[in-house]
């Protein structure tokens, strides 16, 4: 088949109004729970349950109910932190306290950044039963904890982006203004820092793809981002194609998709063509055209997102992160 460019890059995001539990998927779809909430309002949106329908996709064993007891236990803790007549400002201040500060609220056991798995290479660290167990997470995980617990608090919060990253967002009215609050270190962060601290070119700022608050059914597809590597790793490009395709309806801009459904039209063609065949002369004549299409959507998507802004990371960036982990590890050990 000769040597055809083909893009296929597994990457990790490392360091990005309460209603009734859905019903349960119809078995012959798995997927009903979370199109269900792609296709909610957005003043519907339920957080925990779009993560909860994420993680039971990645492990069927995930025991839902006890993680909404666990929810409820942190919900309580925070509650007890908060004024009488708590704002939106003192609500987030008690979450933040509840959640990072050592205290009897979380028995001396604040939630902190893992620093032994700073690239989230273990996919199941990213699953809330995982972060809540160990209290050790990602840019990823810790986030989406903040967002959900806010949300059930009556915050308007959401989630947000910057390139390889993840943050949550309120909206403050007491300055009225979005803030950026930094789950992975427990605190806020300006606007500016992350356009620094990220390397976020003019071209993304322009096309808005990063630091927006995003609408909640957004942020549904910020969540499924653990779903899309999941099906990544297993190979399975038709269900990577169709979780894909919801983020992307939520959000047009979702670079983070695009490349995920670049990687999903590769692995639709290697399953269907490059392992079945040795040269293009050898597929079905009826069958040119669907992979020529996957070919060319291959590297479409790629080229869509970089138009957009959207950049690989390279392996100084990957070297110079984990230099500073080490740094902060021997900072912890002193």
């Amino acid at each position: 088949m000769g040597n055809p460019v083909r893009r296929f890059w597994l990457f990790l995001l490392t360091g990005l109004l309460l209603t009734a539990a859905m019903p349960p998927a119809v078995a012959s779809d798995p997927l009903a729970d979370l199109k269900a909430q792609f296709a909610l309002p957005d003043d519907r949106v339920n957080f925990a349950e779009a993560k909860l329908a994420v993680d039971r996709l990645i492990d069927p064993s995930t025991d839902t109910a006890a993680l909404r007891r666990e929810l409820d236990h942190w919900e309580r803790a925070i509650r007890s932190n908060m004024p009488a007549g708590a704002n939106g400002r003192q609500t987030v201040d008690a979450l933040l306290k509840t959640m990072y500060e050592p205290g009897p609220w979380n028995d001396g056991r604040p939630f902190s950044y893992d620093l032994d798995d700073p690239l989230g290479k273990d996919l199941f660290n990213k699953r809330l039963a995982t972060y809540l167990a160990t209290r050790k997470g990602n840019c990823v995980s810790m986030p989406i904890l903040v967002a959900i617990l806010g949300q059930r608090l009556g915050l308007t919060i959401t989630l947000s982006t910057a390139p390889h990253h993840v943050m949550a967002m309120f909206a403050d009215d007491s300055q009225q203004a979005w803030v950026y609050i930094e789950a992975t270190g427990g605190g806020f962060k300006r606007y500016e820092s992350y356009v620094r601290d990220t390397g976020i070119s003019q071209t993304a700022l322009d096309n808005e793809i990063y630091l927006r608050p995003l609408y909640p059914h957004e942020s549904v597809g910020v969540i499924v981002s653990t779903l899309m590597e999941h099906y990544g790793r297993q190979d399975d490009g038709d269900a990577l194609m169709v979780v894909a395709d919801l983020a992307l309806a939520a959000n047009s801009k979702d670079t983070v998709a695009m490349i995920w459904k670049g990687n999903a039209h590769f692995l639709q063609l290697r399953d269907r063509y490059l392992r079945k065949y040795q040269k293009v002369a050898e597929i079905p004549a009826d069958k040119v055209a669907e992979f020529q299409r996957l070919d060319r959507e291959n590297l479409a998507w790629f080229e869509k997102a970089k138009a957009l802004g959207w950049e690989q990371k390279s392996p100084e960036q990957d070297t110079a992160y984990l230099q500073s982990i080490q740094r902060e590890k021997a900072k912890r050990e002193q």
